[in-house]
């Protein structure tokens, strides 16, 4: 079966998310998806799954009761990917946050989970600012914390200028790679350097990517978890005025055809918002409320409402979930520092992808994280092991198991730690099937040849495999200039 990929970006990383690389005005280029040419996958479980029940089933006596993947994974696991309930193995019980009703009304600052407002200056930062508040706005009201913008925006791994702006796409692979966070206290932000050395004091495990402009799961993702981070276009710089602001009642409308070019973070909402107070009044009531990037003196002490009915805002989303303590693991191994910047595929909804790599010490393997690239991807994740040469894996009994309902990035503990022994080779492969999807294994891709700016991805640190059955290997580094995003987490031993 050939094997097809689509480009996230040409360029960087537009289009995973955000159509442009947000710094108050620099647009760049995004590629589309490549359109279905075979009919999607079938059924709920990988062949190897399928093969073995079958095996059970035709047993003399009958009465085997047939297992469903993992040992860890399900409905009922509270541990797992998401850390509640968001996992599951046969569909399962209604997702708890999707029945409760939400207010008409929602505000962080009557909550005590506003973050401080900052201030980007005249660089082009607004990515950065937004990240770090919404992150900041994950672990309010338990956790007051101030991140550094100047470390995520200095210290990533695409090799870019505070000047060039950024997207979600730097934000996630900065923060899922352990690159950061970083105390701003240890790295203030404006003087234009970064200390060397400086660890992450947080780990984020999760990250998940509400629907576009599905205002629902937006609302949802700011009332149980954290500040959404999304987008819109600003005409409002270096002091202007614009006829898409009222500055008297702090409310943004725009209804036109530029796309996107600025980051925001949306902390709250108003469905009874007037549409009487925007300069063009939308059709409709209705407002999230957002913090800005441009300090207190901005609108309502750094916070303005855009309405519901803005082209932009709430196409592209992202907000923190899962961020932990950095003891949580010892070890990371991983080889996509730029992130997901592509997708492979083979022109279906399923596909195996894998990353083998060498113990550092004497470990034990404890869970992996991937991409789910849309809603509700089931998956199994293996312990590979390689049968008499690099690149031959064998797939055993699937270590965890379950569907993601949620698009973004997870992590899966395994129902078993696996033993590694220092210096020795280890594997580890994931089967996605994502309804929908042709292209559903995240990659970082290197772009090559165009002459244009571009993450500095590095395919030397990878070894990584994809598949169409899980028994056929083909090299991702050598055969199609990615890296393949699946990273692994161990404790030392």
């Amino acid at each position: 079966m050939k094997l097809k990929y689509k480009w996230i970006c040409g360029l960087l990383a537009a289009g995973l998310l955000s159509t442009t690389m947000t710094a108050c005005g620099y647009p760049w280029s995004y590629f589309g998806t490549e359109k279905r040419d075979t009919e999607p996958g079938v059924g709920t479980m990988t062949p190897q799954t399928e093969a073995r029940q079958a095996e059970k089933r035709t047993k003399e006596n009958g009465t085997e009761t047939e297992e469903t993947a993992g040992t860890d994974g399900g409905k009922d696991r509270k541990d797992g990917a998401g850390g509640d309930g968001e996992t599951e193995e046969d569909g399962g019980a209604e997702d708890p946050e999707e029945a409760y009703p939400l207010p008409e009304r929602f505000d962080y600052r009557e909550g005590g989970r506003l973050p401080r407002v900052g201030s980007q200056g005249d660089l082009g930062t607004c990515w950065a600012f937004a990240t770090m508040l919404a992150l900041e706005s994950s672990l309010l009201p338990e956790e007051l914390w101030d991140f550094s913008e100047d470390h995520i925006s200095l210290k990533n791994s695409f090799g870019m200028d505070q000047d060039m702006g950024g997207d979600y796409t730097m934000a996630m692979a900065y923060l899922l790679a352990w690159q950061g966070p970083v105390r701003e206290e240890d790295d203030p932000y404006g003087d234009g350097v970064s200390p060397e050395g400086l660890k992450a004091v947080k780990h984020v495990q999760e990250i998940r990517i509400p629907g576009e402009k599905d205002y629902d799961a937006v609302k949802r993702a700011v009332y149980f978890h954290g500040g959404v981070q999304t987008s819109l276009y600003m005409e409002l710089e270096n002091g202007e005025k614009s006829e898409y602001y009222n500055e008297e009642t702090f409310a943004y409308y725009y209804d036109g055809t530029e796309i996107s070019n600025h980051d925001i973070v949306i902390v709250g909402w108003d469905d009874h918002y007037s549409k009487e107070n925007f300069t063009y009044g939308p059709k409709k009531d209705g407002a999230f409320l957002c913090v800005n990037s441009w300090g207190s003196q901005f609108g309502d002490r750094g916070l303005f409402y855009v309405s519901y009915e803005d082209v932009n805002v709430g196409r592209h989303n992202l907000v923190y979930t899962q961020v932990e303590e950095p003891d949580n693991y010892d070890v990371i191994y991983q080889s996509d520092l730029c992130g997901w910047l592509g997708q492979l595929g083979y022109g279906e909804e399923s596909a195996y992808f894998a990353n083998v790599y060498r113990a550092e010490g004497n470990e034990t393997l404890e869970a992996v994280g991937f991409y789910a690239t849309d809603e509700d991807t089931e998956y199994e994740v293996y312990v590979a092991e390689e049968d008499g040469e690099p690149g031959r894996l064998v797939l055993g009994e699937p270590a965890a198991g379950g569907r993601l309902r949620k698009k973004g990035f997870y992590t899966v503990k395994l129902g078993e730690p696996a033993v590694l022994e220092a210096g020795k080779r280890f594997a580890v492969a994931v089967f996605v099937r994502t309804p929908g999807a042709v292209h559903p294994v995240a990659v970082e891709y290197q772009n090559r040849g165009n002459g244009e700016a571009m993450a500095q991805v590095d395919l030397s640190d990878g070894e990584g495999y994809i598949s169409a059955d899980g028994r056929l290997w083909t090299r991702a580094e050598t055969e199609q200039d990615s890296n393949i995003c699946l990273k692994a987490y161990t404790r030392k031993r």
